[in-house]
């Protein structure tokens, strides 16, 4: 029960960091917007190294370690660029598509066995996607498509994430992703770099910065003390979190279709979830 309200805290945090980073895409560019963000997790890894040692940084697939850190700016960049034109309840929605590129990945890179029932479930969650985004329907932003690539991204960090289980350290994971990310944006930064001014603007930035980090040690502390096939259904949370706070900042509230599609893509994931529990029970047993 810990895990879970762990979980369920780190992504409120993490819908809090997105309005943020909304607000501020008025103002600046969303490489600069991704570099301000890794900068909160990115000092508190040096300050972890600075206690705990370098030792953390020792990796038995440092490859991987580096290309999840890539995956992971790539991810922020197009979910960054695409919030600042759609709303961003739809923007989360779609963002639930990713549990299925993990299991279309997993089939396909790692030759996990899928069953019929779970292909089924992806197809589900495919076509509630194209619900909320409805193309064809005069409602369809092409920014949304970049939320569908940073789901891709999403399921790629999460296939490497498995194949750095058992091997490394979560610090270590945590610690490769943060460096990896800050020094990738900050060689974009001579060329995106616009001043911040005013103390509301640096206000957001680092409360930015700070929930970002706050959403990531909480969500690590959760997989720390509970298995992740039950932790995995408090991703769906972001629905609630992301229409409270664009009500509430933006007002902005989904309408009927995005509540249906999300509704579907949410039962299919769950029911994915589940499948994935009873797929890991009997491979223990």
């Amino acid at each position: 029960m810990t895990g879970i309200v762990l979980m369920a805290s780190g992504f409120f945090s993490f819908a809090a960091c997105d309005t943020f980073a909304k607000l501020l895409t008025e103002s600046f560019h969303p490489a600069q917007i991704v570099w301000m963000r890794m900068m909160g997790l990115f000092l508190g890894v040096i300050i972890l190294i600075a206690i705990r040692g370098r030792h953390i940084l020792k990796s038995a697939k440092p490859v991987y370690q580096i290309l999840r850190g890539v995956v992971a700016v790539g991810s922020s960049l197009c979910f960054i660029y695409a919030i600042k034109h759609v709303p961003l309840a739809d923007a989360i929605a779609v963002t639930f598509v990713a549990p299925f590129m993990v299991t279309i990945l997993g089939a396909l890179v790692l030759k996990e066995p899928v069953g019929i029932r779970r292909w089924l479930a992806v197809l589900a969650g495919f076509v509630g996607m194209l619900i909320v985004i409805r193309p064809g329907a005069g409602v369809f932003h092409p920014a949304i498509m970049l939320v569908v690539v940073a789901a891709v991204f999403f399921a790629f960090r999460q296939l490497l994430s498995r194949w750095l289980s058992g091997v490394d350290p979560i610090a270590t994971t945590v610690a490769y992703t943060s460096i990896v990310a800050f020094l990738l944006t900050s060689l974009a930064i001579p060329f995106v770099w616009i001043q911040p001014t005013g103390s509301k603007t640096f206000l957001l930035i680092a409360a930015m910065a700070a929930t970002s980090a706050c959403g990531e040690i909480l969500i690590i502390k959760a997989l720390d003390i509970a298995q992740s096939v039950v932790l995995a259904p408090m991703h769906y949370t972001l629905i609630i979190w992301s229409t409270f706070y664009g009500f509430v900042v933006f007002s902005e509230l989904p309408d009927q279709w995005t509540l249906i599609g999300c509704f579907i893509i949410v039962v299919s994931g769950l029911f994915t979830s589940y499948r994935e529990y009873i797929r890991s029970t009997a491979a223990k047993s």
